[in-house]
């Protein structure tokens, strides 16, 4: 078993599932001779051509539209975004043509297609490298939502992504792309879409998390036990759409006390609906109300990156403020 970072797990799970299958094609900007542009696909034009790893032009709009089409007729299509900031002139063709396609076809026609894309901040990217917008994509049925935070998860994930029937935007967090480091088995493996893990047992408080925020709920979780001796568990979701209802719903019944740790906006995020789930499904559980650690409503800030981002600090008060309402 391999020691991997998760930048490195990408491109051992589109390695693996490009020699499984040779219908899996990836295609973006600069993903082929450069390998992307954290290298993600770095070493796959040498080893498959490059008829199955396509550099393209400039324009989102038409990578994902030929995505679609290569979806259509029978191939696994896996478009780079270079950053989730750049996927909004695709907008369109991922809401209105990719998600719709099983139901507009009743069923004739699937879209079986992976967009990965980097997301979030922590790289000094500014807000044109930085933002989270899973929350948009998330309100768009037929359409998979997928965050991985550990090189594990990353590899198996994306396998079992690619090899669904229907579109995914597997969102990739770039601040822990080379940080985080993990054990990844050698070969094929899949991991379930739309099974959270717990990535810390606790009885007092529940965080839940995705992406690079899991670490950030880790660490606000050891800090809680260690200065306070609070002892909290961190839910993992590793899949937004869908989510594991069971899971969230049993780690709140279990502590009483949630935090819902998030790097998007506050207004309108992925946050506020967890908070609704738990408020309509376990409030008999509650023990607390339900304290959301967010981004602000603003752009991303250049200079004052580590004051919009959560942290463990921010986390820690959060808990204070649940554990003794």
């Amino acid at each position: 078993m391999a020691t991997l970072t998760l930048l490195q797990a990408v491109n051992d799970a589109l390695r693996t599932e490009m020699r499984r299958d040779d219908r899996v094609v990836v295609l973006g900007e600069d993903v082929g001779r450069n390998g992307g542009v954290f290298r993600a696909t770095e070493g796959l034009q040498k080893e498959f051509g490059e008829e199955r790893v396509i550099d393209t032009p400039l324009a989102e709009s038409g990578i994902i539209g030929s995505a679609i089409g290569m979806a259509l007729y029978g191939l696994r299509p896996v478009p780079e975004i270079q950053f989730m900031d750049f996927i909004y002139p695709a907008f369109d063709q991922i809401v209105s043509e990719a998600a719709k396609m099983r139901y507009r076809s009743g069923g004739q026609f699937t879209c079986p297609m992976v967009i990965r894309t980097p997301y979030g901040g922590g790289i000094k990217g500014g807000h044109y490298h930085s933002q989270s917008s899973e929350a948009y994509f998330c309100h768009t049925p037929g359409l998979q939502v997928v965050v991985p935070s550990t090189p594990h998860d990353t590899k198996g994930l994306l396998a079992s992504c690619i090899r669904g029937e229907d579109p995914v935007l597997f969102l990739e967090p770039k601040r822990i792309y080379r940080s985080v480091k993990g054990e990844v088995p050698e070969g094929e493996y899949t991991v379930p879409i739309g099974k959270a893990a717990v990535a810390r047992e606790g009885t007092q408080v529940t965080i839940v998390a995705w992406g690079s925020m899991t670490h950030v709920a880790l660490e606000a979780a050891e800090k809680a036990e260690k200065e306070k001796g609070w002892s909290c568990e961190v839910l993992d979701l590793r899949s937004l759409v869908p989510l594991d209802k069971e899971a969230l719903l049993a780690s709140v019944r279990k502590t009483g006390r949630v935090v819902v740790l998030a790097e998007a906006p506050r207004t309108g995020g992925f946050a506020g609906e967890i908070s609704a789930i738990i408020a309509e499904e376990a409030m008999d559980s509650m023990e607390a109300p339900i304290v959301r650690v967010t981004g602000f409503d603003t752009p991303f800030p250049y200079t004052l990156e580590h004051a919009y981002m959560p942290n463990a600090g921010r986390t820690v008060k959060a808990i204070e403020m649940v554990v003794n309402y």
